[in-house]
């Protein structure tokens, strides 16, 4: 049996189930319980004929032109577990099994396919079609966690989404297939969750799983029917039912109580995982109001604080969110790799390990501490929504300093 894949979740509310012409999407990002994400900011950048781009484990060809993103990322790793881009394109990735185990020859992990995708695509769509396109040419595959002792492989689904829609994109290799949302709720976890309808697929595979004998041909086609192992495809996806309870009007905040709900298990604190990163995107239909991007940068939401980053010229960096770097002395670059792991916490990563243990030991100071974080994402959460009400256009100014300041106040009141 192969190891499980670790149990992330991903949402996107359109209207009806969502509030007043808003796309909402989020995610909790469940890794190995010691791992350290951060959040990163990357400038468009135009790039020279015939450069390459160095991707986790490989180097590929790099485009012309890629747009600006910020990215919630393990640290050690070039791709991103999630993220968004300048035209309000997000992106997450799940890690999946399926009944083909995946390579662990070093190819384009999930990871990277999510930041290729948003520097390279500026709708939903073209990012897709720039994740197809790299998956055929250079497969997927290597050890999906910083582990010098053993190899952890998985397949890729992905959740793809812009103003207008969303797609689910799902893969065993370089097979894919995919479904297009304009309405409703959706959720993915790490099963496959495609079944008959499928908007988009890679133009051989019905042939492939019919000469593997997966498939006859004479039935409907069912994506995780035919790549799941047994019955694997049926157990999801509490997540969703929590989503659908909130009735109506899934705002930023209610997808945030969603993510911080460790009894329906989307918030996972287990032995070997734990929720070590989250998003939360607010993506106005009305392309003249801007996309808002909320993030921990810090482990288990329940303890964490939303922040928002909003895409402005000369955005402010954080470097107290950013974990050190270890150039090409970094254990993850040097063959064979992982044979140690470096200190990769950042500043707030710091602070929050403070914070916990407060939590944990000191109820009443932790229930204060707890209250006064909680203040300040309302604080946060109350400027946005004044921000995507208002009827002027925003000042830039006004926000090229935000995800900095907040991270900064939250800082403070860990000292």
């Amino acid at each position: 049996r192969m190891a499980a894949a670790p149990p992330s979740y991903c949402f996107v509310a359109f209207p009806p189930c969502s509030k007043d012409g808003l796309v909402v999407f989020g995610k909790n990002s469940a890794r190995p319980r010691d791992e350290v994400q951060e959040v990163v900011y990357f400038a468009a950048a135009a790039h020279d004929p015939g450069s390459k781009v160095e991707c986790t484990y490989i180097e590929i060809e790099q485009v012309p032109k890629t747009h600006a993103v910020v990215l919630s990322r393990p640290s050690w790793l070039w791709g991103a577990e999630m993220g968004a881009n300048e035209h309000g394109v997000c992106v997450a990735n799940e890690a999946v099994v399926t009944r083909e185990p995946a390579s662990e020859s070093e190819a384009l992990l999930g990871m990277d396919l999510v930041r290729l995708g948003l520097e390279r695509g500026a709708t939903a769509k073209e990012a897709l079609d720039v994740i197809v396109a790299l998956l055929e040419e250079h497969g997927q595959g290597g050890n999906y966690y910083e582990d010098g002792n053993s190899c952890h492989t998985f397949q890729s689904a992905f959740l793809i989404v812009d103003r207008n829609e969303a797609w689910i994109l799902e893969t065993s290799g370089k097979y894919w297939a995919a479904e297009k949302i304009t309405e409703g709720a959706k959720c993915i976890c790490n099963q496959l969750s495609l079944t008959t309808k499928i908007d988009a697929e890679h133009p051989e595979l019905r042939n492939y799983v019919r000469s593997q004998g997966w498939w006859n041909g004479d039935s409907d086609f069912n994506f995780s029917e035919v790549f799941s192992l047994a019955d694997d495809h049926l157990a999801c996806c509490s997540g969703r039912e929590s989503l659908e309870k909130q009735g109506g009007e899934v705002s930023a905040q209610t997808m945030i109580d969603v993510l911080r709900d460790k009894d329906s298990g989307v918030c996972v604190d287990s032995e070997s995982f734990l929720t070590t990163a989250s998003i939360v995107s607010v993506l106005p239909q009305d392309p003249s109001f801007p996309c808002v991007h909320y993030f921990t940068g810090t482990p288990d939401p329940s303890r964490s604080i939303f922040k928002p980053f909003i895409f402005v010229d000369d955005v402010k960096l954080v470097p107290k969110v950013q974990s050190p770097s270890f150039g090409n002395d970094d254990p993850a670059k040097k063959i064979p790799r992982f044979q140690e792991k470096p200190d990769r916490r950042h500043e707030l990563y710091k602070a929050h390990e403070w914070a916990r243990s407060l939590l944990e030991n000191d109820q009443d100071k932790g229930q204060k501490l707890m209250r006064i974080m909680l203040d300040l994402e309302k604080q946060g959460l109350e400027a946005m929504e004044d921000i995507l009400t208002r009827t002027e256009v925003l000042d830039p100014a006004e926000v090229v300093d935000l995800f900095y300041d907040c991270v900064d106040t939250e800082l403070k009141f860990f000292k």
